[in-house]
C-alpha cells in the first residue's frame, strides 16, 4: 500500500493588501469609511483636511490616495497634482461624480454603496491590460 500525502483544502489566493491614504474633512465620514476599507483587508492611513493629506504624502508612499467628498472642491482639484508630484506611480481616486481631472485615475459618486466603492478601489489598481 502506498502512502500518500494528506489532502489539504486549497484556499484561494488572498489579494495583496492595498496601501491606501484616505483623506476627508469630516471626521465621522473618515472614521466610518476607513473602517470599512480596513475590514475589506486594506491598509488604510487616514488624513484629516488638505494639510493632513500633504503631511501623510511626505511621510510615506501609498498605492492609492482617495480624496473624499467632504474635502473642498479646491482640495480635490489641487491634491491630485501633489500626489503625482510626490509619488508618480500612485493612483488617485476622487469621491466626486463629475471629476474630469487629468491627474485623477478614477472618480466615483460618493453616494454609491461601500461595496461599489471597494470594487472601484480594486479596479483602479488592476493592470491596464486587464481593465
Amino acid at each position: 500500500m502506498s502512502a500518500s500525502a494528506p489532502k489539504t483544502a486549497q484556499q484561494p489566493p488572498r489579494p495583496s493588501t492595498i496601501k491606501i491614504l484616505y483623506g476627508e474633512s469630516d471626521e465621522q465620514i473618515l472614521s466610518t469609511q476607513a473602517g470599512e476599507m480596513t475590514k475589506a483587508g486594506h491598509s488604510v492611513t487616514t488624513a484629516l483636511h488638505r494639510r493632513g493629506v500633504q503631511e501623510a504624502l511626505r511621510d510615506g508612499s501609498f498605492d492609492l490616495v482617495i480624496l473624499g467628498a467632504s474635502l473642498s472642491k479646491d482640495d480635490r482639484h489641487h491634491l491630485p497634482y501633489m500626489v503625482k508630484k510626490a509619488h508618480a506611480g500612485t493612483k488617485v481616486l476622487v469621491m466626486h461624480a463629475g471629476t474630469h481631472h487629468h491627474e485623477v485615475d478614477a472618480a466615483i459618486d460618493p453616494s454609491m454603496s461601500m461595496n461599489r466603492i471597494l470594487e472601484k478601489i480594486a479596479a483602479v489598481l488592476q493592470p491596464a491590460a486587464t481593465r
